[in-house]
C-alpha cells in the first residue's frame, strides 16, 4: 500500500519553504539598504531575520507566494548563486583535495636551478650566437673598441680567442671574455652593458647566425667566487683559488668556458633537432592511416640533407664526443673539464640526441626507399603501356 501524503501539510511546507526564501531575500535587501545590521558579528543572524518577519516584512497574502511565477524566479536566482559559487571555486583551484591541472612542461635552461647572486659571488654566462666565428677580424674589432687579448696563452688552444677588459661587474675579480671559433662566448665577471656592445660587435664577424630569441634562451649563466682551496665545482657553484696566479686562473677558466661553450652549442642542436622531428611527425600517421605522403623526391632529399648536416655538426665537427687534446697533458684542468661535463648533463643528452637522430634517419630511409618503389612502379607500367601500343599496332598492320 502506498502512503498517502496530506495536500494541507505538501501546501504548509511549501508556503513556508517560499516563506523563507522570500524572507532571506528582503533580509538580504534591507541589510544591505540599512547600515545598523549586526556588523559586529560579521553576519546577520536569525534573530535579525524573525524580527522582519515580526514587522511584516515577510507578511504578504499566502497567495501571492505561492504562485508558479515567483517560485521559478526563486529557484532560479539559487541555481544562478550556486553556479557562480561553484565558478568562483573553481577559478581559485579547484576543491580542496583535488589536484589541479598544470601548464605543458617546457625546456628549461639549467639556470633556473642555480643559487641566488651573492654579495661576493659573481657571474658566468654564455652564448652561442652563430656556425662560426672570423676571429681575426674579431680579435682587430674588438680592440679596436678598447679590449685588450691576452696573447700569454697557450698556442695549442688556437681555437679560441681570449679578451680581457675593466669594465666588470664586481670588484672581486676582473673581467675576461672567451670567444670560441665555434660560435660561442662566454663572459667572466662583466657588466651588462659591456655585454651588449660585445654582442653587437660579434654579429658583425658571424657565420651563420641564429635567432636573438633563440641565443638568448638556450644560455647558461653559473655563479662563481673566490676563496681557498682547490678550484672546484661545488653545488653548482665554480669556486677558484685565491692564491693562484693570473695566468693559471686564465687556464681554469677556459677550462669551465670550453664545458660551457659545448653545453649551448648542443642546446642548439636540440632546438634544430626538435623542429626537425616536428616537421615530419605527420609522416607515420599519414602511412599508419593509409594516406598518401604528399612529399617529393626533391623534399625528402632536402630532409635527408638537414638530418645528415645536424649528424655532422654533433658527431664530427665538434668535441662532444672525445676529450679535446689540449687536455691531454695538463690532467687538473681536464678534471674540472670533465666535472663541468657531467654537471652540464652533455654526456647524456648527446647520447639522446643521437638515438632521437637514429630514428630519424630510419623515418627518411624509409620515405627514400618508398619514393624508389613507386617511381620503380610507375617505370613499370610505362614499360608494359609501351609493349601494348606496339603489340597493337603490330596486329593492326597483320589483320589490316
Amino acid at each position: 500500500m502506498y502512503k498517502r501524503t496530506c495536500l494541507c501539510c505538501c501546501c504548509t511546507s511549501i508556503s513556508h519553504l517560499l516563506l523563507m526564501l522570500n524572507c532571506t531575500t528582503v533580509a538580504s535587501s534591507a541589510s544591505t539598504q540599512n547600515p545598523l545590521r549586526d556588523w559586529r558579528n560579521g553576519h546577520t543572524s536569525l534573530h535579525y531575520h524573525r524580527c522582519l518577519v515580526k514587522r511584516g516584512a515577510c507578511q504578504r497574502p499566502l497567495f501571492e507566494r505561492l504562485t508558479p511565477l515567483n517560485l521559478k524566479s526563486s529557484l532560479q536566482m539559487r541555481l544562478q548563486s550556486t553556479t557562480t559559487a561553484i565558478k568562483s571555486v573553481l577559478k581559485q583551484g579547484g576543491m580542496p583535495g583535488k589536484r589541479t591541472f598544470k601548464g605543458p612542461r617546457t625546456k628549461q635552461p639549467s639556470r633556473t636551478n642555480q643559487p641566488s647572486l651573492e654579495e661576493d659571488m659573481m657571474q658566468c654566462i654564455a652564448y652561442a650566437t652563430a656556425d662560426q666565428y672570423h676571429l681575426p677580424t674579431l680579435c682587430h674589432d674588438l680592440i679596436a673598441h678598447g679590449f685588450v687579448e691576452i696573447k700569454e696563452f697557450p698556442r695549442d688552444a688556437s681555437n679560441v680567442l681570449v679578451m680581457r677588459t675593466e669594465n666588470a661587474a664586481k670588484p672581486y675579480d676582473s673581467g675576461t671574455i672567451f670567444v670560441f671559433r665555434e660560435g660561442s662566448v662566454v663572459f667572466w665577471n662583466i657588466e651588462e652593458k659591456t655585454i651588449k656592445t660585445v654582442m653587437r660587435i660579434l654579429e658583425q664577424h658571424e657565420i651563420q647566425p641564429y635567432e636573438v630569441a633563440l641565443v638568448h634562451w638556450e644560455n647558461e649563466e653559473i655563479n662563481y667566487t673566490v676563496g681557498e682551496g682547490n678550484s672546484k665545482l661545488h653545488r653548482g657553484i665554480f669556486l677558484f683559488n685565491e692564491e693562484l696566479d693570473y695566468d693559471q686562473v686564465v687556464l681554469e677558466k677556459f677550462a669551465f668556458s670550453n664545458a660551457l661553450s659545448l653545453s649551448v652549442k648542443l642546446a642548439i642542436w636540440e632546438v634544430s633537432l626538435d623542429n626537425f622531428v616536428e616537421s615530419i611527425q605527420s609522416i607515420p600517421e599519414m602511412l599508419k592511416s593509409g594516406q598518401r605522403v604528399k612529399l617529393s623526391r626533391a623534399e625528402v632529399m632536402q630532409k635527408i640533407g638537414e638530418l645528415f648536416s645536424l649528424r655532422h655538426c654533433i658527431n664530427l665537427s665538434s668535441d662532444l664526443l672525445i676529450t679535446p687534446d689540449f687536455y691531454w697533458d695538463r690532467e687538473d684542468l681536464e678534471q674540472l673539464y670533465d666535472k663541468t661535463c657531467q654537471f652540464l648533463n652533455i654526456n647524456r643528452r648527446v647520447k639522446v640526441v643521437n638515438e632521437k637522430l637514429q630514428h630519424c634517419t630510419e623515418l627518411t630511409d624509409l620515405m627514400r626507399n618508398h619514393l624508389s618503389e613507386k617511381h620503380s612502379l610507375r617505370l613499370e607500367w610505362m614499360i608494359v603501356i609501351l609493349i601494348t601500343i606496339e603489340v597493337m599496332f603490330e596486329l593492326a598492320r597483320v589483320i589490316f
